[in-house]
């Protein structure tokens, strides 16, 4: 049986090395929208938090209309790189699909150009340079998001 509940989200929540601060202003510059950065100095109680980690992000949020993509810094030594997912950008936007991935891609790595693909007018995978695999694509008129 499917259970379907309207109340349900799904929203990636990322961890970065240390550089979630630079990462989410750079999240912003591209995708506009509201940004929120709390500090792991900032947590309440955590007065005596570790030397040098006070000032490495506890949770960002980026809201972008009636997206949100979440994050933070992780603890672990050395930090690992991401696998096994892509965050999605979408846009009914050709122009805009090739802008982001453009952005995105800038300083990091093309995994597929952008391209048209079967499904879509414009389609490409990169990681941008902080870590994050990307998958932008444009939708079709006939496609779902």
């Amino acid at each position: 049986m499917i259970r379907q509940n309207l109340e349900m989200s799904f929203h990636p929540y990322l961890n970065f090395g240390g550089n979630c601060r630079e990462a989410f202003t750079r999240y912003q510059e591209i995708f506009g929208g509201e940004l929120a950065l709390m500090e792991m100095g900032d947590i309440p109680g955590n007065d005596e938090g570790p030397a040098g980690q006070r000032n490495l992000i506890a949770h960002a949020a980026l809201m972008c209309g009636g997206d949100l993509l979440m994050a933070s810094d992780a603890f672990d030594d050395p930090f690992p790189p991401v696998q096994g997912m892509y965050v999605n950008f979408s846009t009914a936007d050709v122009a805009e699909a090739h802008r982001v991935f453009e952005a995105l891609a800038e300083g990091g790595r093309v995994d597929m150009p952008i391209a048209t693909a079967f499904f879509s007018p414009a389609f490409g995978l990169c990681t941008d340079r902080f870590g994050t695999p990307w998958m932008v694509v444009a939708q079709s008129g006939d496609q779902p998001g």
